[in-house]
């Protein structure tokens, strides 16, 4: 089932928040089941073992209505303690026939979700063992982790199983505290029709009117990001990276959107380079990365292959983004998915930053911030109650959007040569790198990269809830001013945002100076140096930081009777209005640019036509006989 709730709740915002809705249908996909509560936690019974190499061999035709799965996995694991059973999770709806230790056939049982099988002795601590499982039956899953269905018409059979879902499938080991260090994948289908799975394609072998196509990936993988597909598929093959280490972009796309696809997952090398450049050389560059056209309804981040179910780039920077954020480290708790879905959203974000230009990032943040801020609550990381709600684990406002605008402010915090180096850090640690990370491990990278706590941070912004409301004031015109911090949270779970503040001042003259203010404190007030005459000053004009409404102060004026001046529509592509409190009158108006520069000047009129000005963000300085206040403007 998917996340309806939750999509049209975001969607009756989509004027505001605009491309953010590309985020949700990302998280909608990666959901696949929302706001139940899962009968999933930590499985008790698979933690005395370590599974090294699976060998799943899977026989589907997508043209059987039924779906039918036939599949024989071939298990290697290392006993961490004696044993005389091991166990499986594995969901009963499919039907075990058999199951072997070399030629020794070994007695089991099913129960809902698991297979728990006699090893007819004890396997001692550090010893391995082999077994071979065969299965057959048609997967009916909750999660809609395998999905018979058609495109244009023809069939396709294709899997998904993030968060809980490869249990039922595949006999597996779901929990994130154990990668597989290989696997070898053979899919057995029609001949007329296209295998796709994990690493790299081995080969295939025809046998009658079917064909075996054999892939095999050499990474620790999670069972989640185990993936297979099966579709009339037409692929096309691009190159990638930088020499010695180039690789192939392998897309599998539906025929009837070959065309249009081509073009469009031409940007996924623009995306590498981009991400090779800022944090390290794709983690499977030995192997390939790849798309396989789905119908998730967004996309997901199999190791080396992303199912998508188009080709817009976001959707191509967020799946790649995954595969160092996500795929070769892993979130190692549920609590921890931010570690996934935050770093993903933010890489790309910094398309934007990088591809488009600043201008178009700072309103795409500005939009996120909007819909952050939507609601007064929320904590990046999830409690233990929550790790079990598959649509609070994708919640595309908390774990990726918000997650996102931490790393943002993270980087503002620590600026880019610190947060940067901290990222690659991580990302080369071995006790991480194709591992399990939690929070802690990220702060502590960070930490060590920046040379002081972030204790205050992670507690604030992490681990508590909500946003603070900024009253900015500031005394005087010229030479130097007093500016005062004020600061009220949305949510009682913090007593104080403590961040750098960035204030932008606009001279009478078209000066701009940039100064920022380390607030820890409510009511601190700092001193600042202004060579000009300020004739308007803005908080946050680059928007660092996750705040709603804001009221900014110039000279004496009272901030909390201009904090009800409002624009609207905003954003806007044609008109916009000005509204004003009772015995408030306007005496003139002067919009700028990011850069400082005048593009509109009027006096006391409250509507103006701005379908002329450049899309983007703008700042609008009113003054009123009550004082000045500059608002932030978006031109759609």
């Amino acid at each position: 089932m998917k996340n309806f709730y939750l999509l049209a709740t975001l969607l009756a915002f989509s004027g505001t928040f605009g491309q953010v809705t590309d985020v949700e249908r990302i998280a909608e996909s990666e959901m696949k089941s929302s706001a139940s509560l899962m009968s999933v936690a930590v499985n008790p019974n698979t933690q005395n073992y370590d599974v090294t190499y699976h060998k799943l061999e899977l026989t589907v035709n997508p043209a059987q209505p039924s779906g039918q799965l036939t599949g024989k996995v071939t298990t290697t694991f290392t006993a961490l303690n004696n044993m005389t059973s091991v166990v499986f999770d594995f969901n009963n709806d499919l039907t075990v026939s058999s199951v072997k230790k070399g030629a020794t056939t070994l007695t089991f049982t099913q129960s809902a979700t698991e297979l728990s099988i006699n090893l007819g002795g004890t396997q001692t601590a550090g010893t391995s063992a082999t077994v071979e499982i065969t299965y057959s039956g048609v997967p009916q899953s909750n999660e809609n982790a395998y999905v018979r269905t058609t495109h244009n018409g023809q069939p396709i059979i294709w899997t998904l199983s993030e968060p809980f879902g490869a249990r039922d499938w595949w006999p597996c080991k779901q929990d994130l505290n154990d990668k597989i260090e290989s696997i070898d994948v053979y899919i057995t289908a029609p001949s007329q029709y296209t295998s796709v799975s994990n690493g790299v394609q081995m080969g295939t072998t025809t046998s009658g009117s079917n064909k075996t196509t054999h892939f095999h990936h050499g990474f620790p993988i999670p069972a989640y990001l185990v993936a297979f597909a099966v579709s009339n598929y037409n692929t096309y093959t691009i190159q990638a990276g930088t020499a010695p280490n180039t690789f192939p972009i392998v897309n599998y796309i539906y025929p009837e959107d070959f065309a249009s696809a081509q073009s469009e997952v031409q940007e996924t090398v623009a995306i590498m380079d981009l991400f090779e450049s800022l944090f390290e050389t794709y983690p499977y560059h030995e192997e390939k990365y790849g798309h396989c056209q789905f119908s998730g309804g967004g996309g997901m981040e199999h190791t080396t292959v992303s199912f998508m179910d188009g080709f817009d780039r976001q959707l191509i920077a967020h799946e790649l983004g995954h595969q160092w954020f996500g795929d070769k480290i892993t979130c190692g708790t549920w609590k921890d998915i931010w570690l996934n879905e935050g770093f993903a959203t933010y890489l790309a974000m910094l398309v934007y930053e990088n591809i488009d230009g600043v201008d178009t990032f700072i309103g795409y943040k500005f939009n996120v911030v909007e819909f952050i801020t939507s609601q007064p609550g929320g904590a990046v990381y999830l409690t233990d109650s929550e790790a079990l709600n598959s649509g609070r684990i994708f919640s595309s406002r908390l774990s990726y959007n918000k997650g996102a605008m931490v790393l943002e402010m993270l980087r503002w915090k620590l600026g880019d040569a610190v947060f940067f180096q901290a990222i690659k850090n991580y990302l080369a640690d071995p006790n991480l790198a194709f591992k399990y990370a939690v929070t802690a491990d990220l702060k502590a990278h960070l930490e060590a990269a920046y040379g002081q706590s972030l204790t205050e941070f992670f507690n604030d912004w992490v681990y508590n809830q909500g946003y603070p409301m900024y009253d900015i004031t500031v005394q005087g015109t010229s030479g130097q001013v007093t500016v005062t911090i004020n600061q009220s949270q949305s949510h009682a779970s913090v007593d104080y945002f403590e961040m750098p503040v960035p204030i932008r001042f606009y001279g009478i003259g078209g000066q701009v100076l940039d100064v920022t203010l380390d607030n820890t404190f409510n009511g601190e007030t700092f001193q600042v140096n202004v060579p000009f005459t300020i004739q308007s000053f803005d908080f946050d004009p680059d928007v660092h930081l996750i705040s709603k409404n804001n009221s900014t102060s110039l000279g004496t004026t009272p901030v909390s009777e201009l904090a009800r001046v409002k624009l609207f529509p905003n954003p806007s592509a044609a008109s916009l209005q000005l509204s004003l409190p009772s015995g408030v009158s306007l005496k003139s108006a002067v919009f700028h640019n990011q850069l400082g520069q005048v593009v509109l000047k009027t006096d006391d009129q409250t509507t103006w036509d701005v379908s002329k000005l450049a899309t983007g963000v703008h700042f609008v300085t009113l003054e009123t006989d009550a004082g000045s206040r500059t608002l932030k403007f978006i031109k759609e």
